[in-house]
């Protein structure tokens, strides 16, 4: 292995012509040149120079190290550059998968303070729902995972992820404009005990029934989807009534639904999931604090 000061030594000996001449360019003394020089003739097993008269020529392996010296040092040159570019976060790449209403409100508002306060960090998004979104960060596939769990569900982590707390969703009801109850500020669930019901996500969906079942019913459920609008629509048609979280009426409302508290509250916990270790990059760090301020302002959504 070169040690990069013997290198970036060594090119110099080549230009200045002399160990002296190296010297009195580098501030080093004779001596020290002449110590670093033996080293470098040591790690790559053969000599570099050899003297003719009071001149020094390159070796047939100095010649070649010659060639390759200009390049390496640019090249770590480069590599310096480019890891202080990282560090003070005037560069830097985070992958970032969430699910949809996260994809869909909490992540925009974070890119747009990144974009402002740091232009050069560049922000890949993709879309999962949990736990295959768990599973990607653990499988390299990304650097941050938003997902949601429910306090009432045994829902496993994998060990190796760190959990990054951002927000409580509150889980509102969607009834079909003129509904009884839609006239009130609050419903209860057990109340809704005979209506039809539509479905989401299967966790979102896993919840819904384990909060049944702890009041004593089984829904019927009609319909079963995964995209929040088809839900908007069935509901407004009187097809049936549906449970969704806060953050996806935030971007979708539909003008025949109306929604309306559970009494008493239900909610999801949203929270960014990272390898321990991508806790110590920067721009994922950056990206991390932006999330944390936008949810902030979302608590109780």
């Amino acid at each position: 292995m070169f040690d990069s000061r013997h290198i970036k030594t060594f090119h110099e000996v080549v230009k200045a012509g002399s160990y002296s001449a190296a010297a009195r360019s580098l501030g080093y003394t004779q001596p020290a040149i002449t110590q670093q020089m033996k080293a470098l003739e040591r790690s790559v097993g053969t000599p570099l120079f050899t003297r003719v008269g009071r001149r020094m020529r390159l070796t047939e392996a100095g010649e070649a190290l010659s060639r390759h010296a200009g390049i390496i040092l640019d090249d770590i040159s480069a590599a310096q550059q480019q890891m202080n570019a990282i560090t003070r976060l005037r560069s830097g790449r985070v992958r970032v998968c969430a699910f949809p209403s996260a994809n869909a409100t909490l992540i925009p508002e974070a890119l747009a303070r990144l974009a402002s306060g740091h232009p050069g960090i560049r922000v890949e998004l993709l879309e999962d729902e949990p736990p295959e979104s768990l599973r990607r960060v653990v499988r390299g596939e990304c650097d941050i995972t938003l997902a949601f769990t429910y306090p009432g569900l045994h829902e496993e982590v994998p060990d190796e992820l760190v959990e990054i707390p951002l927000m409580e969703d509150q889980l509102t009801v969607l009834l079909p404009t003129g509904h009884p109850m839609a006239r009130r500020r609050s419903v209860k669930l057990a109340e809704l005990a005979d209506e039809r019901w539509i479905a989401g996500c299967p966790r979102c969906r896993a919840n819904f029934l384990h909060e049944c079942a702890e009041l004593g019913f089984a829904p019927e459920i009609a319909f079963t989807t995964d995209d929040n609008l088809v839900v908007q629509s069935l509901v407004a048609e009187g097809l049936g009534v549906a449970m969704m979280p806060g953050l996806v009426l935030n971007f979708l409302c539909h003008r025949k639904v109306t929604g309306r508290a559970l009494d008493p509250a239900s909610r999801r916990q949203v929270s960014a999931y990272v390898l321990k270790d991508h806790l110590r990059i920067p721009a994922t760090g950056q990206v991390l604090e932006e999330l944390k301020t936008v949810a902030a302002n979302r608590v109780g959504c």
